[in-house]
Protein backbone atom coordinates (compact mmCIF):
# COMPACT_ATOMS: atom_id res chain seq x y z
CA UNK A 1 0.00 0.00 0.00
CA UNK A 2 1.27 3.90 -0.71
CA UNK A 3 3.01 5.07 2.55
CA UNK A 4 0.49 8.28 2.66
CA UNK A 5 -2.80 7.88 2.85
CA UNK A 6 -4.83 11.29 1.83
CA UNK A 7 -8.37 11.73 3.63
CA UNK A 8 -10.28 14.59 2.93
CA UNK A 9 -12.60 15.36 6.37
CA UNK A 10 -15.87 17.23 6.37
CA UNK A 11 -16.91 18.04 9.81
CA UNK A 12 -20.11 19.14 9.05
CA UNK A 13 -22.75 20.02 11.85
CA UNK A 14 -23.30 19.85 15.36
CA UNK A 15 -21.21 17.11 16.80
CA UNK A 16 -20.37 16.17 13.63
CA UNK A 17 -16.63 17.50 14.05
CA UNK A 18 -15.98 16.70 17.04
CA UNK A 19 -16.88 13.06 16.61
CA UNK A 20 -14.32 13.51 13.19
CA UNK A 21 -11.44 14.40 15.29
CA UNK A 22 -11.60 11.46 17.08
CA UNK A 23 -11.86 9.33 13.87
CA UNK A 24 -8.89 11.18 12.46
CA UNK A 25 -6.77 10.97 15.45
CA UNK A 26 -6.91 7.41 15.40
CA UNK A 27 -6.08 6.83 12.14
CA UNK A 28 -3.07 9.11 12.54
CA UNK A 29 -2.03 6.61 15.22
CA UNK A 30 -2.48 3.32 13.63
CA UNK A 31 -1.09 4.78 10.79
CA UNK A 32 2.30 5.52 12.89
CA UNK A 33 2.35 1.33 13.88
CA UNK A 34 1.60 0.11 10.65
CA UNK A 35 4.16 2.30 8.84
CA UNK A 36 2.10 4.87 6.93
CA UNK A 37 1.16 8.23 7.66
CA UNK A 38 -2.22 10.31 6.92
CA UNK A 39 -2.18 13.46 5.63
CA UNK A 40 -5.87 15.10 5.86
CA UNK A 41 -7.21 17.86 4.65
CA UNK A 42 -10.30 19.49 6.26
CA UNK A 43 -13.63 20.91 4.68
CA UNK A 44 -16.61 23.27 6.15
CA UNK A 45 -19.13 21.94 4.08
CA UNK A 46 -22.34 22.18 6.23
CA UNK A 47 -25.01 23.88 7.93
CA UNK A 48 -22.96 26.88 8.66
CA UNK A 49 -21.14 27.31 5.48
CA UNK A 50 -24.62 27.24 3.94
CA UNK A 51 -26.41 30.08 6.03
CA UNK A 52 -23.56 32.69 5.60
CA UNK A 53 -22.56 31.83 1.94
CA UNK A 54 -25.67 30.12 0.91
CA UNK A 55 -23.83 27.61 -1.27
CA UNK A 56 -23.67 24.06 -0.50
CA UNK A 57 -21.51 21.78 -3.09
CA UNK A 58 -20.04 23.82 -5.74
CA UNK A 59 -17.75 22.74 -9.07
CA UNK A 60 -14.71 23.62 -7.64
CA UNK A 61 -15.81 21.88 -3.84
CA UNK A 62 -15.97 18.39 -6.15
CA UNK A 63 -13.07 19.24 -8.22
CA UNK A 64 -10.97 19.58 -4.30
CA UNK A 65 -12.81 16.38 -3.38
CA UNK A 66 -11.88 14.45 -6.17
CA UNK A 67 -8.17 14.61 -5.62
CA UNK A 68 -9.24 12.24 -2.10
CA UNK A 69 -9.71 8.19 -2.53
CA UNK A 70 -11.21 8.87 1.02
CA UNK A 71 -13.84 11.14 2.65
CA UNK A 72 -14.31 10.62 6.63
CA UNK A 73 -17.81 12.65 7.30
CA UNK A 74 -18.66 13.70 11.09
CA UNK A 75 -22.76 14.78 10.45
CA UNK A 76 -24.70 16.54 8.15
CA UNK A 77 -27.74 18.45 9.68
CA UNK A 78 -27.93 22.27 11.22
CA UNK A 79 -31.23 23.02 12.52
CA UNK A 80 -31.68 26.31 11.21
CA UNK A 81 -31.50 24.49 8.04
CA UNK A 82 -34.95 23.18 6.60
CA UNK A 83 -34.85 19.19 6.47
CA UNK A 84 -33.44 18.16 3.20
CA UNK A 85 -31.36 20.96 1.71
CA UNK A 86 -27.96 19.45 3.23
CA UNK A 87 -28.90 15.53 3.17
CA UNK A 88 -29.87 16.60 -0.90
CA UNK A 89 -26.94 19.00 -1.44
CA UNK A 90 -24.17 17.16 -0.07
CA UNK A 91 -24.62 13.52 1.01
CA UNK A 92 -26.92 12.65 -2.31
CA UNK A 93 -24.76 14.42 -4.12
CA UNK A 94 -21.58 13.02 -3.17
CA UNK A 95 -23.47 9.40 -3.47
CA UNK A 96 -24.49 10.57 -6.80
CA UNK A 97 -21.72 12.59 -8.23
CA UNK A 98 -19.02 9.56 -7.36
CA UNK A 99 -21.34 7.00 -8.38
CA UNK A 100 -21.03 5.01 -5.10
CA UNK A 101 -23.55 2.46 -5.85
CA UNK A 102 -22.78 0.25 -2.67
CA UNK A 103 -23.95 1.51 1.15
CA UNK A 104 -22.14 -1.24 3.46
CA UNK A 105 -23.37 -1.32 7.02
CA UNK A 106 -21.77 -3.93 9.16
CA UNK A 107 -24.04 -4.98 12.06
CA UNK A 108 -21.84 -5.95 14.68
CA UNK A 109 -22.67 -6.11 18.72
CA UNK A 110 -19.58 -5.23 20.46
CA UNK A 111 -18.42 -6.39 23.65
CA UNK A 112 -20.09 -4.38 26.98
CA UNK A 113 -22.50 -2.45 24.89
CA UNK A 114 -26.44 -3.31 25.66
CA UNK A 115 -28.71 -4.43 22.84
CA UNK A 116 -32.74 -4.06 23.27
CA UNK A 117 -33.05 -8.03 22.15
CA UNK A 118 -32.90 -10.31 25.30
CA UNK A 119 -30.15 -12.95 25.77
CA UNK A 120 -28.80 -11.99 22.71
CA UNK A 121 -24.59 -11.80 22.61
CA UNK A 122 -22.28 -10.85 19.96
CA UNK A 123 -21.85 -13.86 18.52
CA UNK A 124 -25.83 -13.42 17.41
CA UNK A 125 -26.04 -9.84 16.24
CA UNK A 126 -22.97 -9.87 13.48
CA UNK A 127 -23.91 -9.46 9.88
CA UNK A 128 -23.99 -7.23 7.36
CA UNK A 129 -26.11 -5.02 5.08
CA UNK A 130 -25.61 -4.22 1.38
CA UNK A 131 -27.92 -1.17 0.02
CA UNK A 132 -27.74 0.06 -3.37
CA UNK A 133 -27.03 3.11 -3.18
CA UNK A 134 -27.92 5.37 -6.34
CA UNK A 135 -31.19 4.17 -7.91
CA UNK A 136 -34.65 3.54 -6.45
CA UNK A 137 -36.64 6.66 -5.51
CA UNK A 138 -33.58 8.27 -4.71
CA UNK A 139 -33.03 8.92 -8.18
CA UNK A 140 -35.13 12.69 -7.67
CA UNK A 141 -37.81 11.91 -10.81
CA UNK A 142 -41.10 12.69 -9.85
CA UNK A 143 -42.43 15.99 -9.65
CA UNK A 144 -46.51 18.08 -8.99
CA UNK A 145 -49.37 18.65 -11.03
CA UNK A 146 -51.78 21.43 -9.74
CA UNK A 147 -49.28 22.05 -6.41
CA UNK A 148 -50.94 23.80 -3.40
CA UNK A 149 -54.52 23.30 -4.68
CA UNK A 150 -58.10 20.74 -4.05
CA UNK A 151 -56.07 19.09 -7.26
CA UNK A 152 -52.95 18.75 -6.26
CA UNK A 153 -51.32 15.45 -7.73
CA UNK A 154 -47.11 14.12 -6.55
CA UNK A 155 -45.12 11.46 -7.64
CA UNK A 156 -41.99 10.28 -6.77
CA UNK A 157 -40.32 7.10 -9.26
CA UNK A 158 -38.70 4.18 -8.29
CA UNK A 159 -36.12 3.57 -11.23
CA UNK A 160 -33.87 0.76 -11.29
CA UNK A 161 -31.51 -0.33 -14.50
CA UNK A 162 -30.39 -3.56 -15.46
CA UNK A 163 -26.62 -1.79 -15.18
CA UNK A 164 -27.26 -0.57 -11.73
CA UNK A 165 -29.06 -3.59 -10.30
CA UNK A 166 -26.25 -6.08 -11.78
CA UNK A 167 -23.62 -4.43 -10.43
CA UNK A 168 -24.67 -4.09 -7.01
CA UNK A 169 -25.60 -7.53 -6.65
CA UNK A 170 -22.84 -8.62 -7.89
CA UNK A 171 -20.42 -6.94 -5.44
CA UNK A 172 -22.85 -8.37 -2.97
CA UNK A 173 -22.06 -11.78 -4.31
CA UNK A 174 -18.64 -11.46 -4.04
CA UNK A 175 -18.99 -9.46 -0.45
CA UNK A 176 -20.33 -12.49 1.14
CA UNK A 177 -17.77 -14.51 -1.11
CA UNK A 178 -14.77 -12.93 0.80
CA UNK A 179 -16.52 -12.13 4.31
CA UNK A 180 -16.39 -16.29 4.03
CA UNK A 181 -18.82 -16.66 7.12
CA UNK A 182 -21.83 -18.52 6.73
CA UNK A 183 -21.90 -17.62 3.02
CA UNK A 184 -25.50 -16.73 2.77
CA UNK A 185 -27.13 -13.68 1.09
CA UNK A 186 -30.44 -12.54 1.29
CA UNK A 187 -32.07 -10.72 -0.58
CA UNK A 188 -34.38 -8.11 0.72
CA UNK A 189 -37.20 -6.91 -1.57
CA UNK A 190 -41.13 -6.94 -2.26
CA UNK A 191 -41.78 -8.93 -5.36
CA UNK A 192 -45.12 -10.01 -4.29
CA UNK A 193 -46.36 -6.07 -4.61
CA UNK A 194 -43.49 -4.18 -7.01
CA UNK A 195 -44.34 -6.33 -9.56
CA UNK A 196 -42.17 -4.06 -12.49
CA UNK A 197 -38.89 -3.19 -10.43
CA UNK A 198 -38.40 -5.59 -7.55
CA UNK A 199 -38.95 -7.94 -10.35
CA UNK A 200 -36.21 -6.92 -12.16
CA UNK A 201 -34.12 -7.13 -9.17
CA UNK A 202 -35.09 -10.96 -8.39
CA UNK A 203 -34.13 -11.95 -12.01
CA UNK A 204 -30.86 -10.52 -12.24
CA UNK A 205 -30.47 -12.24 -8.22
CA UNK A 206 -31.06 -15.15 -9.93
CA UNK A 207 -29.00 -14.97 -12.89
CA UNK A 208 -25.95 -13.34 -10.94
CA UNK A 209 -26.21 -16.04 -8.19
CA UNK A 210 -25.25 -18.89 -10.83
CA UNK A 211 -22.25 -17.75 -11.45
CA UNK A 212 -21.56 -18.15 -7.69
CA UNK A 213 -22.54 -22.06 -6.46
CA UNK A 214 -20.80 -21.64 -3.25
CA UNK A 215 -23.05 -19.04 -2.13
CA UNK A 216 -26.84 -19.54 -0.90
CA UNK A 217 -28.90 -17.02 -2.62
CA UNK A 218 -31.61 -16.59 -0.05
CA UNK A 219 -34.76 -14.23 -0.31
CA UNK A 220 -36.84 -12.30 2.59
CA UNK A 221 -39.89 -9.64 1.88
CA UNK A 222 -38.72 -6.63 3.52
CA UNK A 223 -41.49 -7.13 6.08
CA UNK A 224 -40.34 -10.62 6.83
CA UNK A 225 -36.74 -9.43 7.11
CA UNK A 226 -37.88 -6.85 9.60
CA UNK A 227 -39.30 -9.90 12.35
CA UNK A 228 -36.41 -12.00 11.84
CA UNK A 229 -33.84 -9.44 12.27
CA UNK A 230 -35.47 -8.74 15.14
CA UNK A 231 -36.40 -12.52 16.61
CA UNK A 232 -33.40 -14.35 15.20
CA UNK A 233 -30.75 -11.80 14.35
CA UNK A 234 -28.09 -14.57 14.30
CA UNK A 235 -29.83 -16.26 11.05
CA UNK A 236 -28.17 -13.59 9.06
CA UNK A 237 -24.81 -13.55 7.21
CA UNK A 238 -25.71 -10.50 4.57
CA UNK A 239 -28.53 -8.85 3.71
CA UNK A 240 -28.41 -7.02 0.15
CA UNK A 241 -31.66 -4.87 -0.42
CA UNK A 242 -33.00 -1.46 -2.48
CA UNK A 243 -32.06 1.93 -1.54
CA UNK A 244 -35.31 2.33 0.08
CA UNK A 245 -35.55 -0.67 2.40
CA UNK A 246 -32.14 0.16 3.21
CA UNK A 247 -32.62 3.34 4.53
CA UNK A 248 -35.18 2.10 6.61
CA UNK A 249 -33.66 -1.67 7.74
CA UNK A 250 -30.40 -0.70 8.84
CA UNK A 251 -31.77 2.15 11.09
CA UNK A 252 -33.47 -1.00 13.19
CA UNK A 253 -29.93 -2.84 12.61
CA UNK A 254 -28.22 0.08 14.27
CA UNK A 255 -30.85 -0.15 17.74
CA UNK A 256 -30.08 -4.19 17.71
CA UNK A 257 -25.99 -3.25 17.64
CA UNK A 258 -26.74 -1.11 20.54
CA UNK A 259 -27.77 2.80 18.84
CA UNK A 260 -26.23 5.28 16.55
CA UNK A 261 -23.51 6.58 18.74
CA UNK A 262 -21.96 2.72 17.56
CA UNK A 263 -23.47 2.39 14.05
CA UNK A 264 -20.85 3.17 10.95
CA UNK A 265 -21.44 2.91 6.95
CA UNK A 266 -19.38 3.52 4.09
CA UNK A 267 -20.23 5.19 0.46
CA UNK A 268 -18.64 3.18 -1.62
CA UNK A 269 -17.44 3.56 -5.01
CA UNK A 270 -15.73 0.14 -5.48
CA UNK A 271 -14.09 0.28 -9.14
CA UNK A 272 -10.52 1.62 -9.49
CA UNK A 273 -10.11 4.85 -8.62
CA UNK A 274 -13.44 5.36 -7.04
CA UNK A 275 -13.72 8.24 -4.13
CA UNK A 276 -15.71 6.61 -1.09
CA UNK A 277 -17.48 7.79 2.09
CA UNK A 278 -17.46 7.02 5.55
CA UNK A 279 -19.52 8.39 8.39
CA UNK A 280 -21.02 7.39 12.16
CA UNK A 281 -24.86 6.31 11.23
CA UNK A 282 -25.74 9.10 14.08
CA UNK A 283 -27.47 12.01 13.55
CA UNK A 284 -25.54 15.87 14.31
CA UNK A 285 -27.14 16.09 17.86
CA UNK A 286 -26.79 19.82 17.84
CA UNK A 287 -27.88 20.45 21.41
CA UNK A 288 -24.50 18.43 22.60
CA UNK A 289 -22.16 20.76 20.31
CA UNK A 290 -18.98 21.99 22.28
CA UNK A 291 -19.94 19.56 25.42
CA UNK A 292 -17.78 16.87 24.90
CA UNK A 293 -19.63 14.46 25.73
CA UNK A 294 -21.12 12.73 22.17
CA UNK A 295 -19.95 9.07 21.21
CA UNK A 296 -17.22 8.87 18.55
CA UNK A 297 -17.37 5.22 18.25
CA UNK A 298 -19.03 5.32 15.27
CA UNK A 299 -16.94 7.38 13.63
CA UNK A 300 -13.70 5.70 14.39
CA UNK A 301 -15.35 2.29 13.49
CA UNK A 302 -16.16 4.58 10.24
CA UNK A 303 -12.44 5.02 10.36
CA UNK A 304 -11.74 1.57 10.37
CA UNK A 305 -14.20 1.45 7.40
CA UNK A 306 -12.07 3.59 5.45
CA UNK A 307 -8.99 1.58 6.31
CA UNK A 308 -10.50 -1.03 4.81
CA UNK A 309 -11.69 0.07 1.82
CA UNK A 310 -8.59 1.63 1.31
CA UNK A 311 -6.37 -1.33 1.30
CA UNK A 312 -4.73 -1.15 4.97
CA UNK A 313 -7.11 -4.15 6.39
CA UNK A 314 -4.63 -5.21 8.96
CA UNK A 315 -4.75 -1.22 10.49
CA UNK A 316 -8.85 -1.31 10.24
CA UNK A 317 -8.42 -5.08 11.84
CA UNK A 318 -6.03 -3.36 14.45
CA UNK A 319 -8.38 -0.31 15.38
CA UNK A 320 -11.68 -2.25 15.54
CA UNK A 321 -10.11 -4.94 18.09
CA UNK A 322 -9.53 -1.77 19.79
CA UNK A 323 -12.89 -0.49 19.98
CA UNK A 324 -13.74 -3.67 21.23
CA UNK A 325 -12.10 -3.67 24.20
CA UNK A 326 -12.52 0.11 24.82
CA UNK A 327 -16.82 -0.90 24.64
CA UNK A 328 -16.21 -3.96 26.85
CA UNK A 329 -13.53 -3.22 29.60
CA UNK A 330 -14.01 1.00 29.85
CA UNK A 331 -17.08 2.53 28.69
CA UNK A 332 -20.52 2.50 31.54
CA UNK A 333 -22.51 3.18 28.31
CA UNK A 334 -22.95 4.30 25.00
CA UNK A 335 -25.39 7.24 25.10
CA UNK A 336 -23.81 10.76 25.43
CA UNK A 337 -22.66 11.85 28.52
CA UNK A 338 -22.85 8.46 30.48
CA UNK A 339 -20.07 6.79 28.93
CA UNK A 340 -17.73 7.33 31.96
CA UNK A 341 -15.47 9.20 29.53
CA UNK A 342 -15.63 12.32 27.51
CA UNK A 343 -15.40 12.66 23.45
CA UNK A 344 -11.48 13.04 23.20
CA UNK A 345 -10.95 10.62 26.02
CA UNK A 346 -12.40 7.77 24.29
CA UNK A 347 -10.64 8.57 21.50
CA UNK A 348 -7.46 8.74 23.39
CA UNK A 349 -8.72 5.17 24.92
CA UNK A 350 -8.89 3.60 21.45
CA UNK A 351 -5.01 4.83 21.12
CA UNK A 352 -4.01 3.60 23.68
CA UNK A 353 -5.46 0.14 23.15
CA UNK A 354 -3.35 -0.33 18.97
Amino acid sequence: MADVLKVAVIGGDGTGPEVAQEGLKVLKAVGKLEGFSVEATEFDFGGDRYLQTGKILTEEDIEQLSGFKSILLGAIGHPDVAPGILERGILLALRFRFDQYINLRPVKLFPGVETPLKDKTPDDIDFVVIRENTEDMYGGIGGFMHKNTPMEIATQTAVYTRPGVERWLRWSFEYTRNRNRRKRLTLVAKTNVLTYGHDLIWRTFQDVAKEYPDIEADYNHVDACCMWMVKNPEYFDVITTTNMFGDIITDMAGILQGGMGVAAGGNINPEPGGISMFEPMGGSAPKYTGKNVINPIATISAAAMLLEIAGYVKAADRVTKAIMHVTGTKMKSQAAGKMGYSTTEIGDLVCEVL
